[in-house]
């Protein structure tokens, strides 16, 4: 189960002591969503169900044949992203995506939680902004679908 919240950036922090990981992600479907990712050296095939805060994740690794061999199937925009890795207070940790052209105006941070009582009690640091958890507009599946890559 992946419980996780999901945030704009109102200020965005020094990025140059944090750890990253290059991502590359495509999809096959996107309900349910079949995704394939590419992160640093890593490839995964994800499974993920309904919801937004809280929904079903499964992952499988892959190898990178297998990886590009499903990549030629996916369809949409493939997203590109540097994710930073933030320590948070309570040995949380965000997720803060920078995206790649079609996407370059957006940034996104998401920290993922142990149950749904940690993730109402979650208050977020000062330098995120308004909180899309709730709005499917910014999950990464629909943005490999939209065919105008626009600022909100």
């Amino acid at each position: 189960m992946e419980i996780e919240r999901k945030f704009l950036i109102s200020k965005l922090p020094d990025l140059s002591t944090y750890s990253f990981h290059k991502i590359s992600q495509a999809y096959l479907n996107t309900e349910p969503v079949i995704r394939i990712r590419k992160q640093d050296d890593d490839y995964i095939l994800t499974y993920k169900g309904k919801g937004l805060l809280a929904r079903e994740e499964y992952n499988l690794p892959l190898n990178e044949e297998s990886y590009h061999h499903l990549a030629k199937k996916a369809d949409g925009n493939v997203i590109t992203k540097t994710r930073y890795l933030i320590p948070l207070n309570h040995g949380l940790l965000a997720e803060l995506d920078i995206f790649d052209s079609p996407f370059e105006w957006l940034q996104l941070v998401e920290v993922e939680f142990k149950n749904l009582k940690e993730a109402n009690d979650f208050t977020p640091p000062n330098w995120f902004g308004e909180e899309v958890t709730n709005d499917y507009h910014y999950q990464n599946s629909y943005l490999s679908q939209i065919k105008e890559a626009v600022a909100k």
